[in-house]
Order: structure tokens, then sequence, then C-alpha cells
């Protein structure tokens, strides 16, 4: 009886490890095209990385097009080694100004990466964007990706509506919230606070001038010390000399 109840145990072992298994196997199949940006507060610049986990059905991805959504208008794609890229340009009417004060007559509307030998479908890639993300906290920024394979291609292009989860879509589009800057209270321009050093023209002094300062004052303070120290070890090492000529005499 009990060698029969083993023997269930591990059959029931191996089912369910294999079961596993399976599922494991079919986990990189649903996985989908995402964006994870290395900052998301808002007005701040960022490297966007695109993450492609896997073909289209089994077949062979030879392209991937990411769009740009407004008002980004300058994109900065990283060389990927085995891939060509090219940006897709479009004219603003009217042009618009930039953060560096330069006129801009168009934008980057997609950055596009083509394969040199197509990318197998077990294989994963991934492509890094460098770009200034808008100053508009609470948004939502959407890069559509169109994935081509050697047969067939796939639009991860879909946006959840209101109060639905985006990983309940098929081909859910790449996507991100900007977020706020966070307020530390110490802004430039604010002026110096009560614990900074200020120079005779009522500036804040730099911090090398206040360290300066202050390691003046230390050095002053424990130069005394030192010296006190000093005095106190000659007499330690005097009386100890003539107790050992009193002990030798005896």
């Amino acid at each position: 009886m009990q060698s029969t109840l083993r023997r269930a145990a591990r059959v029931g072992a191996v089912a369910a490890a294999a079961g596993g298994l399976v599922l494991l196997a079919g986990a990189p199949a649903a996985a989908h095209v995402t964006v994870t940006p290395s900052v998301t507060t808002a007005g701040s610049y960022t490297v966007l990385t695109v993450s492609v986990p896997h073909g289209c059905d089994g077949s062979a991805t030879t392209e991937v097009a990411i769009q740009i959504p407004e008002p980004i208008n300058a994109v900065t794609p990283t060389v990927n080694q085995g891939w060509t890229v090219a940006k897709v340009m479009a004219e603003l009417d009217p042009p618009v100004t930039d953060s560096h004060g330069n006129e801009l007559t168009e934008r980057v509307t997609e950055i596009v990466y083509t394969a040199k030998t197509p990318l197998p479908d077990d294989h994963r890639d991934a492509f890094e964007l460098s770009l200034r993300l808008p100053e508009t906290p609470g948004e939502t920024l959407i890069f559509p990706a169109v994935q081509t394979c050697e047969q067939g291609e796939t639009a991860w292009a879909q946006v959840p509506e209101d109060g639905q989860d985006g990983h309940e879509l098929d081909h859910p589009a790449p996507s991100f919230v900007l977020t706020a800057a966070e307020d530390d209270g110490e802004h430039a321009g604010d002026g110096a606070s009560s614990d900074d050093e200020v120079g005779e023209d009522g500036d804040a002094a730099s911090p090398e001038l206040a360290a300066a300062s202050s390691t003046t004052d230390a050095g002053g303070g424990s130069l005394a010390g030192w010296f006190g120290l000093f005095l106190g070890l000659l007499g330690f090492l005097a009386g100890a000399l003539a107790l050992h000529r009193t002990r030798k005499t005896a």
C-alpha cells in the first residue's frame, strides 16, 4: 500500500513539474514589446529602452519602427550592432523653439531599426532612444511600435480604455506615465540658507571656500590639544625612566 502511494506521489510530482515547464516555455511567446525609461520626471532628459522579446508567431524579426509622440521633437537613437537605424522626419508648421533657443522646422516622428540579419524568434533585442521628456507630469506617453517579420507583422498599438488593464490587451502599445519633480526645498537661485558661508559681497561662498574655512578653524583648535598630548607623553616617559633607575639602584 505504501509503495503504491509513493509511486502515485512521484507521478504527481513529475506531472506538476512538466506542467510548470510547459507554462514557462509558453511565457516568452506572451511577452509584449515594452518601453522602460531611465528617468520619468517631466522635463528631464531620459534614455528609453524599447525591448523586443520575440518574433511574430515563430517568424524572425526584420524591422522595428517606433513612433514618437508629440510634443517630443528631437530624438537621438543609439547605434545597435546588427541593425541600421533611420529617422523619419515631418515638417513643423509653424516652427517651434526648443529648450536651448534653437528654432526647429521639423520633428522626428518615427525611429526605424532594420535588421542586417533577421532576429530569430527565440532571441530578444533592445533599442535605446535619448530624448527630453515633455513638462507635463501625469501625462501618459505612448510609443506605438510596428514589428515586421519575415512572415507577417505585429502592431503593438493597442491603448487601454479608461479603467482597463493594459495587460488584458493582446498587443498593447509601449507606454509610461510622466512624474512630477520632487521638491527638496533647495533650488538654485533661492538664495543662501542660514547654514551657508556668505562672502563680503553678500553672495553664498563656494563649497570649496567654506570647506577651507572649516579646515582652518578645526586645525587652530586642535593644535593646542596635540601639543598638550605631546607634553603628557614626555612626562610619562620621564617618570618611567626614573622608576627604572630607582629599582636598579636598590
